[in-house]
């Protein structure tokens, strides 16, 4: 495939084929190379062929092979003009997303009984496969009112404070909502899993800040340097991936229907303005807004066994939201396209939102620096705070990017960690893991990753994020 190396962190993949509009990757010399073997930038191709793509098909540096389009992959359809929705395009982990909680805590007021506070966090927040029972059971009623009407559900049945709405992306809700459109599969699959962390390169991480790039940006979060931040990874659980594999199928009917040709069977597509898009729509709303729930319980659950464990009360712990973001989602947005504003349907799949100052979606308390984005690596090295850009508005509809992005399989992570004693290697490396089984652990290990550090430095360079604050964990639970 031809890649044309337009500056140093970015790259143009040139119409050809079915292609309406270029593909473009953010990326350095050194992030391209560690693509290799990996199809993805194909998968950016593929997506560049969808009816009414604006602009480009675009992947950030934390690019690598997923379901249809690539994890890392961003693309606006113009819904005026035929412009699709993709579940392939969300993934099936719907809003999986990450949550940033600082506390009044420093390195020092832990160190010595850090062991004792991760056992706690890992025994009050479940996890692993099939994990359950944060929750009691709800009755159907219930079950409606999480669905619809997410972050704000937990609250009003004691998981949390009403602030913490101010700092979850669209205020942990997506309106319009319809469980309707949820089969029953997934509902069974998922409410009995409310409040619990999962498995896979899910976490629950607590951190200390070791680097602060921009000091009034940190001051306004609230950060100085050794204090001890929790950062939570969790997504929809088994509800969004059922939901991404109902529609999947109903989707792939819906584009033989309306006679859209794919380049990829996991591309299923339909228009957002027919009533397969819209049924997807609020589907997705559904399980977006179960995984806002789902953090905002295990926020929760994390803040009650801090105080427990350390003996203190809310005030003395100070344990405040930074932000919750999103980065398996499809949202309905206005941006400018050639001088024009129109409504777009904005696909981010491994990818965040990253709003400039000033605009009316960025919390109140942060206009003045922009939305705040959360990129956590891999759980041996680094995770960063940053803010999105104008630039990031002009060039990726304020998108930027998720993670430090897998270089490798867990299948070959599993056989590469045989005979080794992967708790002490993490130990060695400053870190104490939880983690429910061997196999969790030797899937995540650091080698699985590419350093984060490139990643957000690509996006840094580009002017698509600006860094505010590094992390380096000191304890990690896992899966």
């Amino acid at each position: 495939m031809k890649l044309n190396k337009i500056t140093d962190y970015l790259w143009e993949i040139p119409p050809s084929g079915s292609m309406n509009v270029p593909g473009r990757i953010y990326a350095s010399d050194k992030l391209m190379e560690l693509v290799g073997d990996d199809k993805s930038p194909e998968q950016v191709a593929n997506v560049a062929c969808l009816p009414g793509i604006v602009n480009y098909s675009l992947a950030m540096p934390d690019i690598h092979w997923g379901y249809g389009f690539p994890i890392g992959g961003v693309a606006a359809f113009d819904i005026a003009q035929g412009g699709v929705i993709s579940p392939g395009g969300v993934g099936y982990d719907i809003n999986c997303g990450v949550r940033l909680m600082r506390t009044n805590l420093f390195v020092k007021d832990i160190q010595s009984r850090l062991k004792e506070i991760l056992s706690a966090l890992f025994y009050a927040v479940p996890s692993g496969v099939g994990s359950a029972g944060a929750i009691p059971k709800l009755n159907p009623e219930e079950e409606r009112r999480l669905l619809t009407q997410g972050a704000r559900w937990a609250i009003e049945n004691g998981y949390g404070y009403k602030e913490d709405l101010e700092h979850i992306e669209d205020n942990g809700v997506i309106p319009g909502a319809d469980p309707a459109m949820v089969s029953e599969t997934a509902i069974k699959r998922g409410l009995p899993q409310v409040g619990t962390l999962g498995s896979g390169n899910h976490f629950l991480e607590i951190d200390k800040v070791v680097e602060i790039y921009r000091p009034e940006m940190a001051r306004v979060f609230g950060l100085e340097m050794d204090m001890i931040v929790i950062q939570i990874h969790s997504g929809s659980r088994g509800l969004g991936y059922q939901i991404c594999d109902d529609y999947v199928r109903k989707l792939l009917k819906a584009a033989q229907k309306y006679g859209i040709n794919l380049p990829d069977r996991q591309l299923a597509c339909a228009p957002v303005d027919s009533d397969e898009g819209r049924e997807y729509l609020v589907a997705m709303a559904c399980a977006a807004n179960y995984a806002w729930v789902n953090r905002q319980v295990m926020m929760h659950l994390t803040r009650e066994s801090l105080m427990k464990s350390l003996d203190m009360n809310p005030r003395e712990l100070g344990a405040e939201l930074i932000y919750d973001i999103c980065h398996n989602i499809a949202k309905i947005e206005e941006h400018t396209v050639n001088g024009v504003k129109k409504k777009l349907c904005v696909h981010r799949k491994g990818a965040t939102r990253a709003f400039a100052p000033h605009h009316p979606a960025v919390p109140q308390d942060y206009q003045a620096i922009g939305q705040p984005v959360l990129v956590p690596g891999d759980m041996g090295r680094n995770s960063f705070l940053c803010v999105g850009t104008e630039e990031a508005m002009k060039n990726t509809f304020g998108s930027t990017c998720h993670g430090a992005g897998r270089v490798a399989s867990r299948s070959a992570m599993l056989k590469k960690s045989q005979g080794k004693n992967l708790y002490k290697e993490m130990e060695a490396l400053g870190v104490m893991v939880m983690t429910k089984s061997r196999d969790a652990l030797a899937e995540e290990m650091p080698a699985a990753y590419k350093d984060v550090v490139d990643v957000v430095e690509v996006m840094e360079m580009a002017g698509i994020s600006k860094k505010v604050a590094r992390f380096k964990p000191l304890g990690v639970i896992k899966g």
